[in-house]
């Protein structure tokens, strides 16, 4: 299964320390980021996804992120 967000993140930097976190939640995930893109995609490929975790987790590390359909 892989889900699609769009962020506010801005910097690669940024961009490194949330994937770090999200993969202490979601440790078999690949999880990257597409700042290149109007967007700023972040991408989740996982066997099972909490899409509502994943906005909640990236609002508390100060981010903004909605699906995408």
């Amino acid at each position: 299964m892989i889900e699609v967000f769009k962020t506010n993140v801005q910097e690669a930097e940024q961009s490194n320390m949330i994937v770090g976190k999200l993969l202490e939640h979601f440790p078999d995930s690949i999880i990257n980021f597409d700042l290149e893109d109007c967007d700023k995609i972040l991408r989740i490929h996982a066997a099972a996804i909490s899409n509502n975790k994943i906005i909640d987790l990236m609002n508390s590390f100060g981010y903004q992120c909605e699906e995408l359909p």
